[in-house]
């Protein structure tokens, strides 16, 4: 098997654990997806255009968080998505962000923020919550040293993945 050096668990692996799972080995092994696929460059733009007033993009860790404002001595970290389609994953990239500022001594809140759809949705981290990401990083690091990425399987993300045609080909 590769040496995967120090691997870390960060939102990317997390969101895409819900999404792909085949996915998150393929980026754990530093395998890239299309840089050119239409769909990668609207997240981009989308990420890059959307809240520029509250834009501070900030690497805390192995995470890089899309917004952080501080309000009344608390912390708010925002992450932008193109679509609430995938929320499940949304919601638990964010909530591993909050869990990683925990780690370091921060609390916080999150708020996800779906710009082209205009909704905002607030996250809070519980003991439940926190089981739940320290179960799913150790899911993930299976996945990872695993041997093999999972054999594809169609599902409606394939469409819109920069991986469709290293899978479909």
């Amino acid at each position: 098997m590769e040496n995967l050096g120090d691997l870390n668990v960060n939102g990317t692996l997390v969101w895409y654990y819900f999404v792909c799972k085949r996915e998150v080995w393929l980026m754990a092994h530093s395998i890239v997806p299309d840089q050119d696929d239409e769909n990668i460059d609207l997240g981009r733009f989308i990420h890059e255009n959307s809240y520029a007033r509250e834009k501070k993009e900030i690497k805390i860790g192995d995470v890089k968080v899309d917004v952080l404002n501080k309000k009344n001595g608390y912390l708010m970290v925002g992450e932008v998505k193109k679509t609430s389609k995938y929320l499940e994953s949304a919601k638990m990239q964010l909530a591993y962000y909050l869990l990683e500022l925990k780690r370091h001594g921060l609390e916080g809140s999150g708020v996800l923020m779906f710009p082209k759809e205009r909704k905002r949705i607030e996250i809070k981290l519980d003991e439940e919550l926190i089981e739940e990401l320290e179960n799913l990083e150790r899911e993930i690091f299976k996945i990872c040293y695993g041997p093999y990425p999972e054999t594809p399987k169609k599902i409606d993300f394939c469409k819109k993945c920069g991986y469709n045609e290293f899978c479909w080909a």
